[in-house]
């Protein structure tokens, strides 16, 4: 298996957490990649922060790919802003995703259960719109 390892990036901490808990029923435990969650200033206070994308980073180093989803603009500085705090072996391992935070979450999740490479589960975060565009466009 891939186990490529996802990483979270959210202003939200209680958003972020409401994301993985939603998307983690969809996917067995035993295919479930690694997930971490850097989001929110603490528990409580709206944010993002830097430090916090590198260690999470960090933690899926053993990881052959991480992807980074984000929900908002400062949240994509504060992961770009992180790749610069890690090993560049390791910044050069990491993928930040165009795609929408839950449904990009959903599409990584399952794409990557079935030992799909970090490339097939990027490109299908960055799609996970579609279904809904193409079901609303009827």
């Amino acid at each position: 298996m891939s186990q490529v390892g996802i990483v979270i990036v959210s202003h939200s901490h209680k958003l972020a957490t409401a994301a993985v808990d939603l998307v983690a029923q969809m996917v067995s435990e035993e295919t479930r990649p690694p997930v971490r969650v850097a989001a929110g200033l603490d528990e409580t206070t709206l944010g993002t922060d830097a430090a916090a994308v590198s260690a999470a980073i960090e933690e899926l180093s053993e990881c052959p790919g991480i992807l980074v989803l984000v929900d908002l603009g400062s949240a994509i500085l504060s992961a770009q802003m992180a790749l610069d705090f890690v090993d560049p072996d390791l910044a050069a391992k990491v993928t930040i995703s165009p795609a929408p935070l839950v449904e990009g979450l959903f599409a990584a999740l399952i794409t990557e259960s079935t030992g799909a490479p970090l490339e097939a589960v990027a490109s299908e975060a960055a799609n996970a719109l579609s279904p809904k565009q193409s079901q609303l466009a009827d």
